[in-house]
């Protein structure tokens, strides 16, 4: 279950585990732990999510924030039920994986890093999916699909978006 924009905040999905760390020493060593949990139950890091671990575990709101935010694992936006990983790299870019993009950002009006408004899709380009052989490639949830064109492209998204 993840929590849309605009939804109020519920924290009953993350008090069990929260309830195991809560006023412990453990709990600052367990941070990235609990923002990874955190994370998994509501899709992404909001601020009153981030607000309420604080107060349940002691730990001050900056910190969090500073935890959260140095590492790229984690989100603070909601993220579509499908992520799009469209490589970067070198084998992939020379290869055509700018006009993958271009592909993708206008068939599904949205730009790199956003989510469709339907909460479908979310675009992220990555630096390397280690699939160079592939290229041009992009991996959606956890499945690769390479020797893109954008017409291939395309017609995987549709494929995905009927299932």
């Amino acid at each position: 279950m993840t929590q849309q924009h605009g939804q109020p905040f519920d924290s009953s999905l993350i008090e069990p585990y929260l309830a195991k760390v809560a006023g412990t020493a453990k709990a600052e060593g367990s941070l990235i732990s609990i923002l990874q949990k955190a994370q998994d139950v509501y899709g992404y890091l909001s601020p009153e999510l981030m607000e309420h671990i604080a107060q349940k575990t002691g730990i001050t709101a900056s910190k969090i924030l500073g935890v959260a935010t140095f590492y790229s694992q984690f989100k603070f936006e909601p993220v579509g039920k499908h992520l799009i990983m469209l490589c970067q790299g070198t084998a992939c870019h020379v290869n055509g994986s700018p006009d993958i993009q271009d592909a993708i950002c206008s068939h599904l009006d949205i730009a790199e890093g956003e989510t469709t408004k339907d909460g479908q899709f979310t675009l992220n380009s990555v630096a390397c999916l280690g699939c160079c052989s592939l290229s041009p490639v992009m991996m959606i949830d956890g499945e690769a699909h390479g020797s893109l064109t954008p017409t291939k492209t395309v017609k995987i998204l549709d494929t995905i978006r009927k299932s």
